[in-house]
């Protein structure tokens, strides 16, 4: 069969058999990869724990007919060792995960951008940003903003969604785009503080140092409007998010 070499994050793992097991896989150059890792579940594979989620490894395989098999694996990043050991890093890191193999639903097709930020967040939430360590929550806000706007669905934040006004603005709406202005507000619609939404903006540009002295509340709310946002473009909300304490 012929190979390929590659460098993916491992997303999810299901049972295959007795003792192999299915990876799902975010990889550089050639999109989400679902691929069989042999005798992965015995206790003297040749694999090891290089296969479990978070883990960023560089990789070998073979094309196969339905799947392809995974015949090598190197560890690059053992992001799953901290983040196992954290729950709310981990729920956090379940969440980023979870956003990428929804966003990235075709199989082989390249999705780089989504591959360097799924990396960039994982590797944020365990070592810190360039700004230094900030909250899991505030990481894991800034990476949905940051996915779902390269996936097309950036919110909008300084005109009005709807018609295109100059903001200010003090009202956001998930399922109108971003902010929006007193006359196209829909019923029900949320007041956002000024500083909530320069918070927002701060995280989807991955402006870090502006987040240094964000204010609780304000990382509170903007948590809230980017979970509704998210869950309003991805048709459901995530699974993994009602774990995350925010």
């Amino acid at each position: 069969m012929p190979t390929y070499r590659d460098e993916a994050v491992v997303l999810r793992t299901q049972k295959l058999g007795e003792a192999d097991r299915i990876i799902t896989l975010l990889s550089r150059r050639h999109g989400k990869v679902r691929a069989v890792a042999r005798g992965v579940r015995r206790t003297k594979s040749k694999f090891g724990a290089r296969l479990e989620p978070f883990t960023h490894v560089d990789l070998q395989l073979a094309t196969g007919r339905t799947l392809d098999v995974i015949t090598e694996a190197v560890t690059l990043h053992a992001w799953s060792e901290p983040l196992c050991t954290d729950y709310p890093r981990y729920t956090v890191g379940q969440v980023m995960l979870e956003t990428a193999d929804r966003l990235v639903s075709i199989e082989h097709e390249p999705a780089l951008p989504q591959f360097q930020l799924l990396t960039g967040a994982l590797n944020a939430l365990v070592t810190g940003t360039s700004d230094g360590p900030r909250p899991a929550p505030l990481v894991m806000d800034a990476y949905l903003l940051r996915a779902v706007a390269t996936a097309g669905f950036a919110p909008s934040l300084d005109q009005c969604a709807s018609c295109g006004t100059d903001g200010p603005h003090d009202y956001f709406s998930p399922s109108a785009g971003g902010v929006v202005c007193r006359r196209c507000r829909p019923p029900g619609t949320a007041l956002v503080r000024p500083s909530t939404l320069a918070l927002l903006s701060a995280l989807i540009s991955g402006d870090w140092p502006a987040t240094r002295e964000a204010h609780p509340t304000d990382q509170r709310q903007a948590s809230g409007l980017v979970a509704a946002f998210v869950g309003w473009h991805l048709d459901r909300g995530l699974r993994t998010l009602e774990h995350v304490d925010r």
